[in-house]
């Protein structure tokens, strides 16, 4: 556990970070649909905006999830998690101001502009700053628990929007991020990579001209060293693993965004949830994540590995979608919230697999590629969810089943899981592999 305690300062920093982020989600629905369809709880506008903010966000990202995990890898981590920590700050301080229609056109422009850098580049910077002071065969474990902390962070913060006003909620998310930028500028030390953790895959050879999945040392190439999208292209060709789980990321991450975009509208517009509700429904599945990261993870990862719990986590987010779209009482959607104690596996598990695949020094590159990828799925995902929900939650809809798109965001979950048990990635331990040659 000495090397988890090295990491505390960013787990510290994680929490801060998620506790403000995950605070304001239970409001920022009332808060849209107030703004662009006063005294409606079904709003298709509404929807068409945030699916517009994920297109907008998810393209950026792409381009610029691979450019900050590269950059990371040469000027340090820190540096590179000071700019989405800070530009998180902006948009949430505009709606501690204020939320009249104005304020929430001018939060939702500074939202599309910020969310291109900030969402999910602290969580890939994170799991690279993890990587880079974790041996290969305890990552799994100290993702879980990184994954963990979010969760237990998405819980408290849902916890207090529960009980606070929207207006308190919101004030309280801006002071708590940026005290969570002063806390990581203060306390986290630069990470300091150990090239002798793993093996590198980043080079020009093709996937044919490699073992399996990994490139030998004796092929390495230098690749670019100023950031670019090439070396997404260039892991996607060397990696048979890679390309596999690039396939499970995109499908399940276009699920994922896809549920999320459309469930809160969906339970409001059928079970008039309102924010304490869509509180009630983050609280279960903070708790069960939590749960699971924290016990589940560190006991089941060395009895299956983490193959095993990819595909267990994605067969379970599966049927909680499933339950979701076919949700005939409130009640059932709870029950399906709380399979989050199952279904939170995949994404520790992806993460440990792909940073096997690079040496330590690659490690933001590997994880910003990663991260393009699920952006691209993020950017992809209104242009086929956006449309389904406001048809369907309408009186146009063809036939009546309001949570149909969330049953086609559970299709997609099958894909990924499908593909999860494909995967043949290396298990064997590379690092003892370095140390006999």
């Amino acid at each position: 556990m000495e090397e988890i305690w090295k990491l505390s300062h960013l787990l510290v920093t994680v929490f801060l970070y998620t506790f403000a982020t995950m605070m304001v989600i239970p409001a920022i629905t009332d808060v849209t649909v107030s703004a662009l369809c006063p005294g409606r709880d079904e709003c298709s506008l509404a929807i068409y905006f945030t699916g517009f903010q994920q297109i907008v966000t998810g393209l950026g990202a792409l381009l610029l999830m691979p450019l900050l995990g590269n950059l990371s890898d040469s000027l340090g981590r820190k540096t590179l998690l000071t700019i989405p920590m800070v530009l998180t700050v902006i948009p949430i301080g505009i709606l501690a101001y204020g939320r009249s229609r104005d304020l929430f056109f001018v939060y939702f422009v500074l939202k599309c502009i910020t969310s291109t850098i900030c969402d999910g580049s602290v969580q890939c910077l994170a799991v690279a700053y993890a990587a880079d002071n974790v041996l290969e065969h305890q990552r799994a474990v100290a993702f879980g628990l990184l994954s963990a902390i979010g969760s237990s962070a998405s819980f408290c913060g849902t916890l207090c929007a529960r009980f606070l006003s929207i207006s308190s909620t919101f004030k309280v998310a801006a002071s708590t991020a940026a005290a969570a930028t002063v806390y990581m500028r203060i306390f986290l030390t630069n990470s300091v990579t150990d090239c002798n953790l793993s093996t590198p895959l980043l080079s020009g050879e093709s996937v044919e001209s490699v073992s399996l999945d990994r490139v030998s040392p004796k092929k390495e190439k230098n690749t670019t060293t100023l950031p670019s999208v090439k070396d997404l292209f260039s892991l996607l060709r060397t990696s048979l693993t890679f390309l596999q789980l690039a396939v499970v990321a995109f499908f399940s991450n276009l699920a994922d965004e896809g549920l999320r975009a459309s469930i809160l509208y969906y339970l409001k517009a059928k079970f008039q949830f309102n924010k304490d509700g869509f509180a009630n429904l983050m609280l279960i599945f903070g708790v069960a994540s939590t749960i699971s990261q924290l016990l589940l993870i560190p006991i089941l990862v060395p009895l299956l590995g983490e193959n095993k719990m990819l595909s267990i986590g994605l067969f379970v987010f599966c049927i909680q979608t499933f339950l979701y779209s076919f949700a005939w009482a409130d009640w059932v959607v709870y029950v399906a919230g709380m399979l989050s104690i199952l279904f939170i596996f995949w994404r520790p598990c992806l993460q440990s697999i792909v940073s096997k695949q690079v040496d330590a020094s690659e490690q933001g590159k590997a994880q910003g590629c990663l991260s393009g990828i699920s952006s691209f799925s993020s950017a992809f995902s209104p242009l086929i969810f956006s449309p389904l929900t406001a048809l369907f939650l309408s009186e146009n809809a063809p036939f009546y089943f309001p949570g149909f798109s969330i049953m086609c965001a559970g299709s997609f979950v099958m894909i990924a899981f499908v593909q999860s048990i494909l995967i043949k990635a290396p298990v064997e331990d590379i690092s003892s592999s370095h140390v006999e040659a």
